[in-house]
C-alpha cells in the first residue's frame, strides 16, 4: 500500500471539531437512559413532587401563619433543590453502573473525543435540572406558588437551581468515581436530608433553636432558597445569590479536577 493510500490521522483541529457533535450524541444517550431508568425518574420527579404535596398539606397552614406569607415560597424552592440533588445522586449511580459494566472502558478505546464523555454528563445534568425544576414549579403553581416579581426575576429564578445543581453534581461525580455505590447513597442521602430539615425552606429561621440558627442561615441550601424566595415573592436577593454563587463555584473548583481524574481512571479500568 502506498503512502498516499494510508488513512490520515485526524489533526488537532479536526479532533476538537468533533467534540461538539460527539458530546451532543452522548448527552442524548444519557438523557434517554435516565428517562428509561425508574430510579432516576422517581428520585428526580416523583419523590420531590410527593414531598411538596405532603409538606404543603401537613405543615403549610401552620408555617404560613407563623411566617406571614405562604409556605410555598420556601417549600417549592427547597423541594426543587431536593429534586436536583436526588437526580444527581441517581445519575452518579448510573455512572457507577456504566463503570462496573465496562461501558466507560469500551467508549475509551473507541475513536471518540476523550473530553466528550465528561462534557456530555455536564450538559445532560444541566438539561435534567432545568426540566425537573420546571415540573416542580408547575406542581407548586397548582398548589398556589406564583412568580410575584415579574418575568425577568422568574427567568433568573431558574438559574439558581441550575448553578446549585451543577456544583452539587460535580461533588457527587467526584465521589461516585472513587467510592462504592452503597457508600455514595448513604452519605449523600444523609447529607441531603440534614440540609433539607435544617434550612429556611422547611420552617422559618426564627423557628430553629438559637444555637442552630447560624448553621441554618449560612448553609448552601438556605442561601439558594432565600435567593429563590426573593426572586419569586420579594425580599433580599443580592446577598443570598452571591453566597449561592460562591458555594456552587467553590464546589466546582474544588471537585472538578478529582472528578475528571476519577472519570479518566474509571474509563481506563
Amino acid at each position: 500500500m502506498t503512502a498516499e493510500a494510508l488513512p490520515m490521522a485526524p489533526g488537532r483541529t479536526e479532533t476538537w471539531r468533533l467534540l461538539v457533535p460527539q458530546t451532543v450524541i452522548q448527552t442524548r444517550r444519557l438523557l434517554l437512559r435516565w428517562w428509561r431508568d425508574p430510579l432516576t425518574m422517581v428520585q428526580s420527579l416523583l419523590f420531590p413532587a410527593v414531598l411538596l404535596i405532603v409538606l404543603n398539606t401537613v405543615l403549610g397552614k401552620q408555617i404560613s401563619a407563623f411566617a406571614g406569607a405562604s409556605a410555598l415560597y420556601g417549600s417549592v424552592p427547597m423541594v426543587a433543590l431536593v429534586g436536583v440533588m436526588s437526580g444527581s445522586l441517581a445519575g452518579a449511580i448510573t455512572l457507577g453502573r456504566e463503570r462496573d459494566e465496562g461501558l466507560l472502558a469500551r467508549l475509551w478505546v473507541l475513536p471518540v473525543h476523550r473530553a466528550s464523555g465528561l462534557a456530555s454528563r455536564i450538559l445532560a445534568e444541566g438539561v435534567r435540572i432545568l426540566l425537573c425544576t420546571m415540573v416542580l414549579f408547575a406542581v407548586g403553581g397548582i398548589l398556589g406558588f406564583r412568580f410575584e416579581q415579574g418575568v425577568p426575576a422568574a427567568i433568573a429564578l431558574f438559574g439558581v437551581p441550575l448553578l446549585y445543581g451543577l456544583g452539587f453534581a460535580t461533588l457527587v461525580t467526584a465521589v461516585a468515581v472513587f467510592a462504592a455505590k452503597s457508600a455514595l447513597v448513604e452519605a449523600v442521602s444523609l447529607g441531603s436530608a440534614i440540609m433539607m430539615f435544617f434550612s429556611t425552606g422547611f420552617v422559618p429561621l426564627a423557628a430553629y433553636p438559637r444555637w442552630a440558627q447560624p448553621i441554618v442561615a449560612h448553609q448552601p441550601m438556605t442561601q439558594a432558597i432565600d435567593a429563590m424566595r426573593g426572586l419569586s415573592l420579594g425580599g433580599p436577593v443580592r446577598g443570598p445569590l452571591l453566597a449561592t454563587v460562591a458555594w456552587s463555584v467553590g464546589a466546582i473548583v474544588v471537585f472538578a479536577v478529582p472528578a475528571a481524574v476519577g472519570y479518566r481512571r474509571a474509563s481506563r479500568a
